[in-house]
């Protein structure tokens, strides 16, 4: 099997032993985002949809890497830190994907990495 390992100068680098993504085939696995700014490092201030905007801007960066956009995305799963966000992460969400609507999965979660309120991973088909 062809695996590619994806790095994006655009996103944070990984804060653990773990890859941004890995193409494998036709199929892009992009490890979870969380709102860290690229340039420095720290997580961004701000409300849920602060947070959101740019966990999807990281996201939207990594999938360039590989060669696509977030139109490509098939399956995303949303973890947040309270459930009662959801319809402001939504709001921000829409906006990014649009009518490319992937499959997807929304988990509330007692903690997720340096506390922050809410973090995004996906998968993307990236064959003809």
């Amino acid at each position: 099997m062809n695996r590619q390992i994806i790095l994006s100068k655009d996103a944070p680098a990984p804060i653990g032993p773990y890859s941004q993504a890995v193409r494998a085939g036709d199929f892009l696995f992009v490890s979870g985002q969380i709102p860290l700014d690229p340039a420095t490092g720290q997580v961004v201030a701000g409300d849920i949809a602060a947070a959101t905007e740019r966990v999807l801007r990281n996201l939207e960066a990594v999938f360039r890497s590989a060669g696509a956009g977030l139109d490509r995305a098939v399956k995303v799963t949303v973890y947040m830190r309270n459930l009662g966000d959801f319809a402001a992460m939504n709001e921000v969400y829409a906006r990014f994907f649009g009518e490319s609507r992937p499959a997807r999965a929304c988990v509330e979660c007692s903690r997720l990495p340096r506390d922050v309120a809410v973090e995004i991973d996906a998968i993307a088909y990236l064959g003809s």
